[in-house]
């Protein structure tokens, strides 16, 4: 059984998907995923020249013969997506790219030093034999070491989980609790470490508004020792898939596949992933047409950031950047100093009472669903922000953080449930002297 500390500086290869238990990636095989790549993210940056990259390989790969002839292409390309790296870094394309490279390379016994020609024209190989034929007997569960709790040592203290969560035009709650209301159209990756990565897509509510939501999300467990192949999930919307990209519920043929599984709660609307392996819950749903995202992760998942990896630019771990965001507070205060209808349809006080219905704690969802009903005027936001705050109470570890509070200088503060009236009084007057003396920074 491995410690903690052991799992920890286990790099497990983020490998490309077609990639079996021992076979080596063929020819076709890295077509097939590049075509995978190119059909499953094909409104990348203009900026960002990752797919050029990946069409040179393709074409490369189809004439190479020798495994001499396949370095030199796989060097080339290493070279290409290298030259992206500004313009393409938080893609998850290019990340995907990255990390293939390096399996492939290292499969092939490639050298990084030698040259980058491309390779004549060959007649291709044939394709390598298939797998043999494994028993239609049902993946065990795994062992121990596929379950994230069960192998660690028996003195160890509890895990520490965290959550993030990303909804409505959108606001996302990162892993420290902080809460934000964003802009971020496009692309953007939600988290990226060793074990997984997650990019959402947001697109315009409304022409003309800053307001976003998101159409698209991608999650890519990454192949993990004897436990888990590496596996894809794409949603869009209308197109809530009750398996993975491969077809396949479970994490294929290894021995711990199981420990990977996605379920279908309700059909078209909600969809859980459970990643066993590494204590991982995610919960993605479609309300109206938008997605929603929440997770559950042990903190040494979340921290366990490949090396030289910029984790600035990933959301749940950091939050959006500052141009990015959007001041709540500002907004509210606007929209509560007028007094006729919204071009969307809505007063601050309906947007309130319609919000009152569903969320009856004024909190950072019940702000958060009053600006969405004034930014769109689409009342599916008001459920957007219900099952937001029910996936909390599912997935947060601390039941006295479910609700978030917005202070003045819009910093997320947390309301233990069940205090007494005395340290109610102690916190009241502690606010009255930090307010008078203009320092506003409180910690519950």
């Amino acid at each position: 059984m491995q410690s903690p500390r052991e799992r920890s500086k286990v790099r497990p290869r983020a490998g490309w998907m077609v990639m079996g238990k021992r076979g080596r990636p063929s020819v076709l095989e890295v077509c097939r995923v590049l075509a995978v790549l190119v059909s499953l993210f094909p409104t990348v940056s203009l900026q960002c020249k990752i797919l050029k990259c990946n069409s040179e390989l393709w074409a490369s790969a189809s004439k190479t013969g020798p495994e001499e002839d396949f370095c030199i292409a796989l060097r080339a390309y290493d070279n290409c997506v290298r030259r992206t790296a500004r313009t393409c870094r938080g893609d998850l394309t290019y990340h995907s790219a990255q990390h293939g490279i390096g399996d492939l390379m290292s499969q092939h016994n490639c050298s990084k030093e030698e040259p980058t020609s491309q390779p004549r024209a060959r007649t291709p190989l044939p394709p390598p034999p298939p797998p043999p034929v494994l028993t239609s007997q049902e993946p065990s569960s795994g062992p121990e070491g596929c379950h994230y709790e069960h192998s660690l040592p028996r003195n160890a203290p509890p895990s520490n989980y965290t959550h993030c969560g990303f909804f409505g035009v959108p606001h996302l709650r990162t892993f420290g609790d902080d809460f934000q209301t964003c802009k971020v159209e496009g692309a953007w990756p939600l988290i990226h470490n060793k074990y997984l990565s997650v990019q959402v897509t947001n697109s315009p509510v409304v022409p003309g508004s800053l307001a976003t939501a998101t159409t698209k999300l991608t999650i890519i467990f990454k192949n993990f020792q004897q436990c888990v192949d590496q596996k894809m999930y794409h949603a869009e919307t209308d197109q809530l898939p009750s398996a993975f990209a491969d077809g396949s519920k479970n994490g294929g043929d290894r021995h711990g596949a199981n420990t990977l599984q996605v379920v279908e709660k309700v059909l078209g609307q909600h969809v859980e992933i459970h990643a066993r392996y590494i204590g991982t819950t995610i919960v993605v749903r479609q309300v109206g047409r938008y997605l929603t995202f929440a997770v559950r992760m042990p903190e040494e998942v979340v921290n366990s950031v490949e090396e030289g990896d910029n984790q600035d630019l990933y959301l749940c771990l950091h939050g959006c950047p500052t141009n990015q965001r959007i001041d709540l507070e500002s907004f509210r205060a606007r929209a509560g100093s007028r007094t006729s209808a919204g071009p969307r349809g809505f007063t601050y006080q309906s947007a309130k009472a319609k919000c009152k219905e569903r969320l009856p704690v004024e909190d950072v969802y019940f702000q958060s669903c009053v600006f969405d009903l004034l930014s769109s005027g689409d009342i599916n936001f008001t459920m957007a922000a219900f099952y937001a705050f029910e996936d909390v109470k599912m997935l947060h570890s601390n039941s006295n953080r479910y609700h978030l509070f917005k202070g003045k200088a819009g910093r997320a503060l947390s309301r233990a449930s069940g205090r007494s009236n005395g340290l109610l009084s102690i916190f009241l007057l502690n606010f009255i002297v930090l307010l008078w003396t203009g320092c506003f920074t409180i910690h519950l």
